[in-house]
């Protein structure tokens, strides 16, 4: 799945993986100035923990802390991990017109949602072009919880409250309230232990993309959604703003339970095939090109009433011209603007995101490349530094996704 959540595109460091710090890269890489940056609740106990902080999309955020990013990645693989994702942009739609508010402007059939039920979706505009990727949950509390990304708070925001204005004026029953809850994510196979231990609701009953308003280790009122940006099994944790801290400080006691930051967050993702808004999507690709058919509700296909839904669709039909495909590589490093070729040599797509996987030993990358050079097991090659190394389109995800999900 796409994660509604910015990371960054790292640049690990070959051989012996390193920090990412001053080498990142990408759309929105990281900056070490710290002037005017916004700050989550979080932030005095991310210094206190030795978190090394950094620009990121106009907030100031640890890309890692004490553990080096290998370290961090692994661990977060083979047990869990905290990452502070407070920065992302969380709403809520109150009113008898909430579902057809937001479905004027995703793509996804949020009215089939059952109670406390989530999906992914997208927003797209008129051309059919991505503008931005968010997770909507149906509450039982007879509101919609929208989760969208940091680096796009501001374009989200506005879309969203002149549409209620829009439908507002036409008398339609909605309202947009913006929340200034902290989030927290916890990822990993450990994850359901460490969390159980601080709940009452039983988390076996909790399966990927659903929600649940919880006391979490004594702190009222969080909202538990299962689900994440790194491939395994995984909550976000929605906790008021004041008792953040407090409640990262439980869940440290267990020593399983490290603290991680964007750089390992950025790998972790890409090891599971998720898109980085800004470098794998952005508004000139539509969901056709990304590989993201299946954001596109069935019913929302048959009315065609969603943003850029002719263009949407007449790309499913006719196919598109380019695809986003995984590709795998030994030798250097795949990064993010390389070209890639055909093996003739000719230039047939780019690069948008990659790195050497922690997990797999290899190079990995995502791009876009022209649909007859999309199929599985094709052989191409990328530009490194004027130079071309070897590349296979391989099925994403790279490294398996571990979801819970109750059959």
């Amino acid at each position: 799945m796409l994660r509604a959540g910015v990371g960054a595109a790292v640049r690990l460091a070959a051989p012996g993986w390193g920090s990412p710090g001053a080498g990142a890269r990408g759309k929105r890489g990281y900056a070490s100035g710290q002037e005017s940056l916004k700050q989550t609740p979080l932030y005095d106990f991310h210094r206190h923990h030795g978190g090394k902080m950094v620009a990121f999309a106009g907030w100031s955020l640890p890309v890692q802390y004490t553990h080096s990013h290998l370290e961090s990645h692994l661990h977060t693989r083979q047990h869990c991990s905290l990452f502070d994702v407070s920065h992302m942009l969380q709403t809520k739609v109150f009113g008898r017109d909430r579902i057809k508010f937001i479905e004027s402007l995703v793509v996804g059939d949020i009215a089939e949602l059952k109670p406390n039920q989530g999906t992914l979706s997208l927003f797209t505009n008129e051309r059919g072009g991505i503008m931005d990727d968010l997770i909507v949950t149906s509450t039982s509390d007879q509101h919609l919880y929208v989760v969208s990304n940091a680096g796009c708070r501001d374009k989200d925001f506005a879309l969203m409250k002149n549409k209620v204005k829009e439908m507002k004026a036409a008398g339609c029953d909605v309202d947009l309230e913006v929340s200034d809850n902290a989030l927290l994510a916890l990822q990993g196979p450990a994850m359901v232990r460490v969390l159980q231990a601080g709940v009452s609701d039983n988390l076996s009953k909790l399966p990927f993309m659903t929600s649940a308003v919880m006391s979490v280790f004594g702190v009222p009122g969080c909202r538990v959604t299962r689900c994440g940006y790194t491939g395994e099994d995984g909550v976000e944790i929605s906790v008021p703003a004041s008792r953040a801290v407090e409640l990262a400080e439980l869940l440290l006691k267990d020593s399983s339970v490290w603290l991680a930051g964007l750089a390992a967050r950025d790998s972790l993702r890409l090891e599971a095939g998720l898109c980085l808004y800004g470098n794998d999507i952005d508004e000139s690709t539509t969901p056709v090109e990304a590989s993201l058919i299946w954001t596109l509700g069935k019913r929302r296909r048959a009315a065609m009433d969603f943003p850029g839904a002719s263009i949407i669709l007449a790309q499913i039909k006719e196919k598109p011209k380019r695809k986003r495909v995984g590709l795998t590589s030994s030798g250097p490093p795949i990064r993010q603007h390389m070209p890639i070729l055909s093996p003739e040599g000719k230039a047939i797509g780019e690069v948008t995101s990659g790195c050497p996987s922690p997990c797999l030993q290899k190079n990995i990358a995502m791009g876009y490349v022209e649909s007859d050079y999309s199929k599985l097991s094709t052989a191409l090659t990328v530009e490194v530094r004027k130079k071309s190394c070897p590349a296979l389109v391989t099925k994403m995800p790279f490294v398996a996704t571990n979801y819970y999900t109750v059959k």
